[in-house]
């Protein structure tokens, strides 16, 4: 099945502990297409400016990804700067400059619109709603947004949320969306404005996935070399995206899967810059490592934790 993405492609200057970089790809698109490029063809919408430098994105016309929605327009290309204080979680942005994508009006080229599983990355929710209106027949639409959006557009973003069946936020947004200080509670507040399925993320501790009345709660990866964290949301949502297109089948048990694919591509992006570290992974590499989060996870039930019928079945 077709998976889209509509985002941001851009230039990002980082500064962490241990090293710095500039001019390095970046943007949620590109983040979001690596990953789940491994898993399915990849629609990708985004704009850049006339000083983008597109042998920077070979790799993704090697990997997959159709590049037809990327436009070009006279203008500089988005640039982010920031810098991560010793913790590796908390950082300052030093700089935004939106460029040509402050005037982004994303419009779908034709052999898009039967795309069929869609990923809406963080831009303003009146955008995110045309985009929804473009598509023939969606079957699975998830979106993210952020605090700026939640507080400055309000109503604009719960039209949008009325139309998506997947919101993917972390935990503070969650509050601040639902007014509930008990995550559990605020995510069947935001169910009640339409997406069945939340995913809460919480960056080094994992992420929570509710669906309908079910939970699924999955740990991060334990990551030895943190080198980058910068992406790793858009990366996660393009392996959650990636995996549930390969899969085409909405059942809960591959909502499941697809989380714990979403945590292990996460775990590959903070191990480089930029997405250095996606651009060169093996397959054989990915089962491992999704391996090791599954034994992380598993544990076989103890006779102490049956009843007495259970017992003698097992």
């Amino acid at each position: 099945m077709s998976l889209l993405v509509v985002g941001s492609m851009a230039y990002d200057a980082v500064e962490t502990p241990f090293d710095n970089i500039k001019e390095a790809l970046g943007g949620s698109a590109m983040f979001f297409a690596s990953a789940a490029s491994y898993f399915t063809a990849v629609n990708l919408v985004a704009v850049v400016g006339d000083d983008f430098n597109l042998d920077d994105i070979n790799f993704l016309r090697h990997k997959n990804v159709n590049l037809d929605g990327l436009l070009i327009e006279k203008g500089e290309t988005f640039r982010w700067g920031g810098r991560y204080l010793d913790n590796m979680i908390d950082r300052e942005t030093l700089y935004t400059k939106l460029g040509v994508f402050e005037t982004f009006k994303p419009v779908l080229p034709e052999h898009y619109k039967n795309s069929t599983f869609i990923f809406l990355a963080n831009i303003q929710p009146d955008l995110q709603y045309n985009i929804v209106q473009q598509i023939d027949k969606p079957k699975f639409v998830a979106m993210d947004t952020m605090n700026f959006w939640i507080t400055g557009t309000t109503e604009q973003l719960k039209k949008t949320l009325a139309v998506v069946d997947c919101l993917i936020i972390n935990d503070s947004e969650v509050r601040l969306l639902s007014g509930e200080n008990n995550i559990f509670v605020g995510a069947r507040v935001i169910q009640n404005m339409g997406p069945q399925t939340l995913i809460v993320k919480k960056g080094e501790h994992g992420s929570i996935l509710i669906h309908n009345n079910a939970y699924f709660i999955c740990p991060a990866v334990p990551v030895e070399q943190l080198y980058d964290p910068t992406g790793a949301g858009d990366t996660f949502a393009g392996g959650f995206m990636g995996y549930l297109a390969m899969a085409d089948d909405l059942a809960e048990i591959n909502l499941r899967r697809a989380v714990v694919t979403g945590t292990v591509m996460a775990s590959f992006c903070v191990e480089s810059f930029s997405a250095d570290r996606l651009k060169s992974l093996q397959e054989s590499e990915i089962r491992e490592r999704i391996t090791r989060l599954l034994n992380l996870i598993k544990v076989e039930p103890d006779n102490h934790w049956l009843t007495t019928s259970e017992r003698v079945l097992v």
